[in-house]
């Protein structure tokens, strides 16, 4: 229970003449008795808090940077009309800053034996699974002088799932693709390539694809087209170790690898490739096997909802060891890691035989655009050392990333904006060139 403003200001009001003209006990008693009878009545026709009934229904996912809506139904089984302000309670995480007063505040009145809904609009900041807290619910009698308070527990839980924004470049490289897909097909054959279609000759044709039984059983020359191939295995790697917590721009590396993960996976599945994915730092974060082409992005946006950077040391070993035995079969495995010189030197160059003497392997690194901007600076002392420092980070990416190179690994390092289109161009250039 609780008393209101108005109560307050009415019992100020009344004493306040008594102070100043015949200031006494009396007289201030005198003055406040009523209002006092009139809150204790106000209190008992109040509507009770207590059993009230509270479901919640509505949205139960949305991206990160769209908007949720969560319906709350209240049921007053009372005989007493509801007059109540309620405050749906969620992390803060759950609201753009200054609007959690507006949006998990309400006002509603039910009457006896009734039902109401009230819907709070979330727009979550940060991905993983935000569960909704208590419901305060404060009944007020009907001159507003009095209130009962009570408080529900209604669980629900929204899960924020990645944004996605590199799906913009979804389109071009599907026209990619196409070109090197079945509907564009060559005549050459040669690894990575699988047999498509006949189609008739052409002055200027290779005459090594002519096929001789074909033409034998038709009146026209037929040829031989290729198409590169298709149900090859694609392997994520997601490095969830304390250098993917290393935050470019507002964002952690972790956020801009899994955006290009996912374009990556969208095209690839699209290509009619078969994708998997594995989050690992000492332990396996998420595992994702064995999925079909319509159901591994739904698949994998849900894993990658809950995954956050883990603050320790990625253990090289295990993570080559758990890739090797998700993928018994050459596939192209994608490490979606740094390239800073100590992790990769001291963790990753020691086992990378195991994976590249199997598998086709390419690593893709999120870069620092504000590195790039320190290194054209110019113009004072500090600016100047600012462009030797990243000058020198800039160097020892390049030498790490040679070194890879070296060991036959395909290397991709690009800015949080670039990253997903350049993976992507990637993908395509193997598949092009028969390495998958």
């Amino acid at each position: 229970m609780a008393l209101t403003g108005r109560a307050a200001l009415l019992a100020a009001l009344g004493s306040l003449p008594v102070g100043i003209w015949e200031p006494s006990w009396t007289g201030i008693l005198a003055v406040n008795a009523p209002l006092a009878v009139a809150c204790a009545c106000d209190f008992v026709l109040a509507a009770p808090v207590r059993r009230l009934g509270l479901i919640r229904s509505g949205d139960t996912s949305v991206r990160l940077g769209d908007t949720a809506d969560v319906t709350l139904t209240i049921t007053n089984p009372s005989r007493r009309p509801l007059r109540a302000r309620l405050r749906d309670a969620w992390p803060p995480s759950t609201w753009q800053p200054g609007t959690e007063t507006t949006a998990s505040r309400h006002r509603l009145t039910v009457p006896p034996g009734e039902r109401r809904r009230v819907t709070t609009r979330l727009r979550p900041t940060r991905r993983g699974d935000r569960q909704a807290d208590r419901v305060t619910i404060r009944s007020y009698g009907p001159l507003g002088l009095f209130s009962r308070q009570g408080t529900h527990k209604a669980p629900w839980t929204v899960r924020v799932l990645p944004p996605f924004t590199s799906r913009k470049h979804l389109p071009s490289k599907l026209a990619r693709l196409r070109e090197l897909d079945g509907r564009t097909s060559v005549l050459t054959r040669g690894e990575g390539t699988e047999f498509d279609s006949l189609r008739e000759y052409v002055p200027g044709d290779d005459t090594r694809s002519i096929d001789w039984r074909a033409t034998a059983r038709q009146t026209t020359v037929a040829v031989r087209t290729w198409r590169p191939e298709r149900d090859r295995h694609i392997l994520l790697v997601l490095d969830t170790g304390r250098t993917s917590a290393g935050r470019v721009g507002d964002a952690p590396r972790l956020d801009a690898s899994m955006d290009a993960a996912l374009l990556l996976a969208a095209l690839a599945s699209r290509a009619g490739d078969r994708v998997d994915l594995l989050a690992y730092d000492r332990k396996v974060r998420a595992l994702i096997q064995g999925r079909t082409a319509g159901d591994v992005l739904p698949a994998l946006v849900n894993a990658m909802a809950t995954l956050e950077p883990e603050l320790v040391e990625t253990n090289a070993r295990g993570l080559t060891a758990t890739a090797l035995r998700t993928s018994p079969r050459r596939s192209l495995i994608v490490l979606l890691t740094t390239l800073d010189a100590a992790p990769i030197e001291e963790g990753l160059l020691p086992v990378l035989s195991q994976l590249t003497q199997r598998h086709t392997v390419l690593l893709a690194s999120v870069a620092d655009p504000h590195i790039t901007e320190m290194a054209k600076a110019r113009g004072s002392v500090d600016a100047v050392y600012e462009a030797a420092a990243a000058a020198q980070a800039q160097s020892e990416r390049h030498r790490t990333a040679e070194q890879l190179r070296r060991h036959g690994v395909t290397v991709v390092d690009a800015t949080p904006d670039d990253l997903a289109p350049a993976l992507a161009d990637a993908y395509l250039a193997l598949k092009a060139a028969g390495r998958l």
